[in-house]
């Protein structure tokens, strides 16, 4: 068994295993949930009835996606005794809103402790239960306990700074305050960082004037501006897949169909696999496109007074046609910036791992 650092030199592989995996769940749960909100015909998940339901299946899936992620992260590292550990810190960051950011970190995590738990050195009669009970208990608490104790509260103190910071902000710079909104929403697509912006937003056009029956001006101005940003990343990705496919995997160019059908109704998180293969690139894309149309779309002065993004507000929004405009213009910067920043791809067959965990639970003996 080689070290740490033969085990970490394969990390873009580990990513693309797990993303692998996890873009049925993305995929399934999306266009179900995708479906719920296009057939509703309003501009929100709905909450009740068949279409409630539908909406319910299609979040599941989507809530499975994190733990998926970084428990294959972790399969690829250390093969079946990394399931649990990196299953359940993914659910846990998740959970405590780390995002695909934190499942990344918890299935890599996960991968290392499992590592060094295979190379303590037991009898013979112990054989048998380390992979089934000694490892995955032992590497779930620790993985569990570094999320929870870890990375939870610094992450809700964050998150706690930046809704202050934002707040203090106001709308006085209007393009300065669209790029920080956009970007935000674009970093970790449905993760912390985005569900500050977008809960900042969605609270203010909760507000609703009661002369008017609508939310204030600047209100709606700043939910256009993330309105547009939340449905660049997932547009762009399935873009570029469209337009460049050779610098895309096989899995990705289908991800990014459904990424297409997800951006236009506003869940961001259509782009997620396409961030967690290859974070250097995607995220920075992502970023600037997304801030850009935030900005344009404030500049110019659209207005969204529904709590929700992408194209499917477009129509109830002030200045219908500057919104889609706005939403182009970011989708064509992230789609640029991430085709020229991604390399042509060699594709190659996947390959099942082989262990020597495998194990018989008839007879609890080690093969």
């Amino acid at each position: 068994m080689g070290g740490l650092k033969d085990l970490l030199k394969d990390t873009r592989t580990h990513l693309m295993t797990g993303v692998s995996y996890m873009i049925p769940f993305v995929v399934a749960g999306g266009i179900l949930l995708a479906l719920s909100v296009l057939l509703s015909g309003k501009s929100a998940v709905p909450s009740s009835g068949v279409l409630g339901d539908l909406s319910q299946i299609g979040t599941t899936g989507l809530g499975l996606m994190v733990p998926i992620l970084s428990g294959y992260i972790a399969y690829s590292m250390v093969d079946r005794p990394g399931l649990a550990p990196g299953v359940i810190g993914g659910l846990l960051s998740a959970n405590i809103g780390a995002g695909f950011i934190g499942g990344i970190l918890s299935g890599l995590l996960a991968g290392i402790v499992v590592f060094y738990l295979k190379k303590i050195k037991v009898t013979k009669n112990l054989q048998s239960i380390m992979p089934i009970l000694v490892i995955p208990l032992l590497s779930t608490l620790v993985v569990g306990g570094i999320m929870v104790w870890g990375i939870g509260k610094p992450i809700a103190g964050l998150m706690t700074v930046l809704t202050k910071w934002l707040s203090g902000l106001g709308t006085g710079n209007t393009i300065v305050l669209g790029l920080i909104l956009g970007a935000m929403i674009g970093f970790d697509m449905g993760g912390p960082v985005n569900k500050v912006a977008f809960s900042f937003g969605s609270a203010l056009v909760g507000m609703i004037d009661k002369a008017t029956g609508l939310p204030s001006h600047s209100a709606m101005l700043i939910m256009a501006g993330i309105g547009v940003a939340i449905c660049v990343p997932p547009l762009a990705m399935g873009l570029a897949t469209l337009i460049a496919p050779k610098k895309f995997t096989a899995e990705e160019k289908d991800s990014g169909k459904a990424a297409l059908v997800m951006g236009m109704v506003g869940i961001t998180e259509g782009a997620i696999p396409f961030a967690a293969s290859d974070p250097l690139r995607v995220i920075p894309s992502n970023m600037v496109g997304a801030a850009v149309g935030s900005a344009v779309a404030m500049t110019l002065g659209t207005g969204n007074p529904a709590p929700w993004g992408g194209w499917i507000v477009a129509f109830v929004s002030q200045k219908p046609l500057i919104y889609l405009l706005a939403s182009l213009i970011g989708v064509a910067v992230t789609t640029s910036m991430v085709i020229l920043l991604k390399p042509t791809i060699k594709e190659a067959a996947p390959v099942e791992s082989e262990s020597d965990d495998d194990f018989d639970i008839g007879d609890l003996k080690v093969l």
